[in-house]
């Protein structure tokens, strides 16, 4: 018998039962479903449905308030400020959203500076849906310490991702979303989970030796920056704009010792919006679509998110397939077992 499946919509309200089972208000289930039903249709399943424990997790501690009401603060003709109340990103960025899309369309550029907020969930969702309104998006997020700056013998920094989205003519948008270390957090306790080890390079164990066992990396380990020195200095502009500029904490700042349970960092996010219409150089998604036709032309036969367009596709025509036992323990979430 082949897997279950459902559709996107069924995923997405099956999830949105499970956050209000749970505390959340409406617009908070609403947000976070949409965005982790989207990460398990595109076969990004380290932050699909495998997250669900730990959202749950951490609003049963009381580390995160899932009723959190973001307040946004419109503070130049460029910059956006949203305190999401520790409450999580995703419903910040959805309050401030119109205002930034119309800072970026008025201005040429905009910021939005998101502070006190949880972000658990993928990256290149926040962004892609600017590209696919022309516009260019970046966004850095922080984490929780977990991976050993180069040359340093503890762990400081957080996987730090780096997201950028950019629209490109005849085609889906340019989308990449990378972590910041040689792996992510996620790609780790998955491996440890289905008992694999991970690529040497990827992290130590709390000896400091480097390891491929993800269960070393992940009790009292770390993982290491992606490129030694160049991964660790891009982390560290991640800890800069996503936390001192925005107001929020850096990866090493917060302390969830006293809830037992808490699994989502309490940091910051930046997002920088362009608008490329107001760019000297017109038709921006047509160069785009050049440098992407002579990328392929060179031997590239593959681009950064072309894989999760593919996995979507084949998810709206056959459905997003769930192994049974992930389907049951979703099933029992949303009716509040266990």
């Amino acid at each position: 018998m082949p897997d279950p499946s459902l559709s996107l919509v069924e995923l997405e309200q099956l999830l949105e039962r499970i956050f209000l089972n749970h505390g959340t208000s409406q617009d908070v289930a609403r947000s976070l479903a949409a965005n982790c039903a989207a990460a398990q249709r595109d076969g990004a399943h380290s932050h699909g449905v495998f997250r669900m424990p730990g959202y749950l997790s951490s609003l049963a501690s009381g580390w995160v308030d899932g009723r959190a009401v973001p307040l946004v603060e419109d503070i130049a003709s460029g910059y956006v400020s949203v305190d999401a109340a520790g409450g999580f990103a995703q419903p910040a960025l959805q309050a401030a959203r119109a205002l930034l899309v119309s800072k970026a369309r008025s201005a040429g550029i905009a910021v939005l500076a998101i502070r006190n907020s949880h972000h658990f969930a993928a990256l290149w969702p926040d962004v892609e849906p600017f590209a696919r309104e022309g516009l260019v998006a970046l966004s850095v997020v922080n984490s929780m310490t977990c991976v050993v700056p180069h040359g340093a013998s503890k762990p400081l920094f957080g996987t730090n991702p780096i997201a950028f989205a950019a629209p490109c003519e005849g085609r889906d948008p340019v989308v990449f979303d990378m972590a910041t270390s040689a792996l992510a957090h996620g790609d780790v306790q998955i491996a440890a989970r289905e008992g694999r080890q991970v690529p040497p390079g990827s992290g130590v164990d709390r000896d400091g030796q480097p390891t491929t066992d993800p269960a070393a990396i992940l009790h009292g380990g770390a993982l290491l920056p992606f490129g030694a020195h160049k991964g660790s200095a891009l982390s560290m502009m991640v800890e800069l704009l996503s936390a001192a500029l925005t107001g929020g904490h850096f990866s090493f700042e917060f302390d969830w010792s006293r809830h037992p349970g808490a699994q989502t960092p309490w940091t910051g996010q930046l997002i920088i919006v362009i608008d490329p219409a107001k760019s000297p150089g017109h038709g921006f998604a047509g160069r785009c679509r050049e440098l992407v036709e002579r990328m392929h032309e060179v031997g590239q036969a593959r681009l950064s998110g072309d894989r999760r367009y593919r996995a979507r596709e084949m998810a709206d025509r056959e459905g997003i397939r769930l192994t049974p036992e992930h389907l049951q323990q979703l099933q029992a979430m949303a009716a509040g077992v266990g």
